[in-house]
């Protein structure tokens, strides 16, 4: 008999129909790389948000249905993954998820989307900022952007930052409880844009950075993180995997530049995951 060592991954996000962002990303990329993908919808989005006039339908009273069935079923996960979460009962429900299908050696990874920029995404306020906190109180790794942090922390938001700055916002992320904390979009020598994180169990920083495109593309901190999320899966070590999905993310977005035909609201991550298996061997 064949022993099969498919890795089965849970990620926690919407679905936007056209878009390149979430779920749409996150079940292509995690696959390529190899682990069953199993998608738990958070709404239902006719387009991502940039579009105009949008469909939305708010699948939080379908959460507790489908997981109930998964528990009579005894199925568990290597690692439970959440993007964008929409309410603060959203958020509760993941919570029961993370104690509910954990098993000895799950990982639970958290990109907490609420905010860019400096400022929160609409619909967002102080209270969910504190319960998006305590989801990553819950996980081994998160992977906040420098807003996102800030926020969480409470430390002033810096669009100029120095390594100094880094390391205290990756100081205060660890107080929230996640063994390992990476931020993103961590800027610390001109032209250039990457990540910076931090083990708290050894203590060690790890910061990588890539050319930065003058171009903002919808759905690369999805591609970056379940990229990350799927190189996990595949044995790479925290830094291997952020290392990685930075380049992987990079070279997509410098393929989507160098396509004259290509779509203004997402990367053309479909054309470029013949590299990333490559990639990823």
């Amino acid at each position: 008999m064949i022993e099969n060592n498919t890795k089965r991954v849970l990620t926690i996000q919407d679905i936007s129909c056209v878009g390149r962002c979430s779920i749409t990303i996150a079940l292509p990329i995690i696959s390529a790389l190899g682990s069953e993908t199993v998608i738990l919808p958070t709404a239902l989005l006719s387009t991502h948000t940039i579009f105009p006039d949008f469909t939305f339908k708010d699948l939080t009273d379908q959460i507790a249905p489908i997981t109930n069935h998964w528990k009579s079923q005894g199925i568990e996960f290597d690692a439970i993954y959440t993007g964008y979460l929409g309410t603060i009962e959203q958020i509760d429900l993941v919570k029961g998820i993370f104690n509910d299908f954990g098993k000895e050696g799950t990982i639970r990874i958290v990109d907490p989307v609420m905010g860019d920029r400096g400022q929160l995404y609409p619909g967002f306020d102080k209270d969910y900022v504190k319960k998006n906190t305590e989801l990553c109180a819950c996980a081994d790794i998160i992977m906040p952007n420098l807003t996102e942090a800030s926020l969480m922390t409470g430390l002033e938001y810096r669009e100029e930052h120095d390594e100094q700055y880094i390391k205290e916002m990756l100081t205060a992320l660890e107080e929230l409880g996640a063994r390992i904390n990476v931020l993103t979009g961590v800027s610390l020598t001109p032209g250039k844009t990457g990540i910076m994180g931090r083990d708290s169990l050894t203590g060690e920083y790890y910061l990588y950075q890539n050319d930065k495109v003058d171009a903002v593309f919808h759905g690369t901190g999805d591609l970056f993180s379940s990229t990350c999320v799927g190189l996990l899966m595949r044995g790479k070590t925290w830094q291997e995997a952020m290392t990685l999905a930075a380049d992987y993310t990079a070279y997509t977005i410098d393929a989507t530049m160098k396509d004259p035909a290509r779509k203004w609201y997402g990367v053309n991550f479909e054309s470029t995951i013949p590299q990333l298996i490559e990639m990823s061997r």
